[in-house]
């Protein structure tokens, strides 16, 4: 009889992240300013046994102290090379104080304009862009 050559499946792995855009009633948008990324919305990778909506609400909360009510699914970005889809929320403020964390030195809601001037970090400003026009949505951009 020939060797057993079997081989182990290793399912392929992915990063899968929930961030929000929070618009408050005066049009500001939420964003933290993390240690290593400078200004963005909140967000984080979803954890096992947790829907992307879940993870949405709850990274905004641990990383600015606001709670948010999910308004809308506007899309992915996914970075292929790296195999992280980043998926997008509109959310509005419900409740909670601004509180920065281990995340975020600093947290705070700033005119639409404004926001997107102070996000640099690589396509983030797109992101926000995209998620602000319903005429995106859904969006699916592959990077």
């Amino acid at each position: 009889m020939g060797q057993n050559t079997t081989k182990v499946y290793t399912p392929p792995k992915h990063f899968v992240s929930a961030a929000t855009i929070v618009l408050n009633e005066k049009k500001e948008i939420l964003l933290i300013k993390g240690p290593l990324r400078g200004w963005e919305m909140p967000g984080g990778v979803v954890e096992e046994g947790e829907s992307l909506k879940e993870a949405a609400i709850r990274e905004t909360k641990e990383e600015s102290g606001i709670e948010i009510e999910v308004l809308k699914f506007c899309g992915i970005f996914q970075n292929v090379k790296k195999s992280i889809c980043n998926t997008l929320f509109l959310a509005k403020p419900i409740g909670g104080q601004l509180t920065t964390s281990a995340e975020s030195i600093e947290v705070g809601f700033f005119p639409i304009e404004q926001a997107l001037e102070m996000v640099t970090l690589g396509n983030f400003r797109r992101r926000i862009e995209y998620c602000l026009d319903d005429s995106k949505q859904p969006f699916y951009v592959e990077f």
